[in-house]
């Protein structure tokens, strides 16, 4: 996997953080990641993937709170590009 950075969504209001996200999503390669940074547990954000890109995502806690949660979001290998 290749690490292509880091998106931090805590200064935008909360309308917008989910379309950037997915947004970084789309423009990852197979196989590689970014981390998230936010300011809540973006558990539901986890359930959308899962809807839209069940087996094709991995998602790892690498800090869990109580005030900045960071997840290693990925492309499986295995997932479809370009998807959205």
């Amino acid at each position: 996997m290749v690490d292509i950075g880091i998106l931090d969504v805590r200064s935008l209001v909360p309308a917008e953080r989910h379309r950037k996200i997915f947004m970084a999503y789309d423009r990852l390669a197979a196989g590689d990641k970014f981390v998230l940074v936010n300011d809540h547990d973006p558990k539901p954000l986890y359930y959308q993937f899962d809807a839209e890109h069940h087996g094709e995502f991995t998602w790892r806690y690498l800090e869990q709170g109580p005030v900045v949660w960071r997840v290693e979001i990925g492309r499986t290998k295995r997932a479809r590009v370009g998807t959205r």
